[in-house]
């Protein structure tokens, strides 16, 4: 369809105003909310993520994109709800840990992901062991983790320790990043994956998820 078509390209190059205007075209048409997110916009954030990954695009050109992907979505997002039909690829809680305030990275992670499919339960900024405890008692199925120094990077594990102090490490997977992170260190705290950057994320998520 070539309103698809067109919200699709709006999405990878960025343009909100046009890509929420082609989400209503869409709507107008006839076209069901779930097409136009699934063969839309989840299409536009795999092409965008798949573009990164290749070198094509950059950190900000991502961030353009999934900005352009959540203003379509928020004209999807009622009508979703009301079908019941809100991305159910899996729930994804994300926060930068306690004593950490940087949030950009962990922003376009969410982003990134919540255009991949998933519900994004985003804790903020130096979040606490307990509060990603709580998140997982209430159905996250993943926990991401950001830290950009390398004094709060311990935090990490306090929360992996937390967890599974909890009983609770046995129904959640997660998965750490941000500049000072490798995947040494994701083995050494009992993380269940490493992702260096937005793209490898969703694919760290959608594999650990399937797994």
């Amino acid at each position: 369809m070539a309103t698809l078509d067109d919200l699709r390209r709006a999405v990878v190059d960025g343009a909100s105003k046009v890509a929420a205007d082609k989400a209503s075209q869409a709507l107008a048409e006839g076209t069901a909310p779930e097409v136009i997110l699934h063969d839309g916009l989840i299409a536009a954030m795999n092409e965008v993520g798949q573009l990164f990954e290749e070198g094509e695009i950059y950190v900000p050109e991502m961030l353009v994109a999934a900005r352009a992907m959540n203003s379509a979505l928020a004209i999807l997002k009622p009508l979703l709800a009301q079908g019941g039909a809100l991305p159910t690829a899996g729930t994804v809680a994300i926060g930068t840990v306690q004593g950490d305030l940087h949030d950009i990275g962990k922003n376009l992670v969410a982003l990134m992901l919540e255009g991949a499919g998933f519900a994004v339960v985003d804790l903020g900024t130096d979040v606490a062991p307990e509060r990603f405890i709580d998140a997982v008692r209430a159905g996250a199925e993943v926990v991401a983790m950001s830290a950009l120094l390398t004094t709060t990077m311990p935090n990490m594990k306090a929360v992996v320790e937390a967890i599974k102090a909890e009983g609770l490490r046995d129904q959640v997977r997660i998965i750490i990043g941000g500049a000072p992170i490798t995947s040494r260190y994701a083995e050494q705290i009992g993380a269940d994956g490493y992702a260096p950057d937005a793209a490898k994320a969703v694919r760290a998520v959608k594999e650990l998820l399937a797994a």
